[in-house]
């Protein structure tokens, strides 16, 4: 799949520890679904594909999307601020704006995509975290470790 896959106008959120997310586009120019499974990077302790959806008073929460992403053949499939992203978790060092951060995204089929994507300032859309338990225990606004 990773051959058909590639990912433009990528970007990281800048962050000194904690969290940092991963933005830009998909596009699949393959003839078959692609699936996104996982991602890795030498900047994080582990890297969790994230959504962002609606909570019950009225706020937005960013949560591990376990379904993973799907790039549709030929189509694309957007990584937001305040949608889908990839989360850096347990960063390693800091991700100064300016800077690059190395990442591989692999595919259901064990295909795997590298990307670079530069570290830009941003201070993020403020969800919540909610880790995939569903506890009501909330973590570090997004973007800000």
């Amino acid at each position: 799949m990773a051959e058909a896959v590639t990912l433009s106008n990528q970007w990281a959120s800048s962050a000194e520890t904690g969290m940092a997310a991963v933005f830009g586009t998909f596009t699949n120019t393959g003839h078959h679904a692609a699936h996104i499974v996982s991602a890795s990077s030498p900047a994080a302790g582990r890297v969790e594909i994230h959504e962002v959806v609606p909570d019950e008073d009225g706020g937005k929460s960013m949560r591990p999307k376990d379904s993973g992403v799907t790039v549709p053949p030929g189509g694309t499939h957007e990584l937001v601020p305040g949608g889908d992203h990839l989360m850096l978790m347990d960063l390693t060092e800091p991700l100064q704006p300016g800077a690059d951060v190395a990442l591989t995204v692999v595919f259901e089929d064990g295909s795997t995509l590298p990307v670079i994507a530069q570290v830009r300032d941003f201070a993020g859309s403020n969800e919540e975290y909610r880790p995939s338990t569903e506890s009501p225990t909330t973590g570090a606004p997004h973007g800000h470790g």
